[in-house]
């Protein structure tokens, strides 16, 4: 097994992390409730650790920063461009699962 460095690990996980943004923000199509009731999290949430991490290393940064840094552009641009209403569905199924810190 490869021994990498804690340089490295990060270098490595900034790399994963950036293609992820890349990916969700290319599938727009995916709505964050699709997200939240099939993996248990969405965009926000992302956006929301993003912002976490950066308050433990002394980094101010608004909630609406962290989530243009994860949807390419400010949030309710993101919305008007590609949010449909939540189908009644979608809305149980979240309720039905939605995890503990929502």
């Amino acid at each position: 097994m490869t021994t990498l460095t804690d340089d490295q690990k990060r270098d490595l996980e900034a790399a994963a992390f950036r293609r992820l943004v890349e990916h969700l923000r290319g599938r727009s199509d995916v709505q964050n409730i699709d997200l939240m009731n099939l993996a248990g999290f969405c965009r926000n949430c992302l956006s929301n650790w993003y912002r976490e991490a950066a308050e433990a290393d002394g980094i101010a940064l608004s909630k609406d920063e962290s989530r243009e840094i994860v949807y390419g552009m400010p949030y309710e641009e993101w919305r008007a461009l590609h949010q449909t209403e939540a189908t009644d569905d979608q809305k149980a199924s979240f309720e039905a699962n939605r995890p503990k810190d929502h």
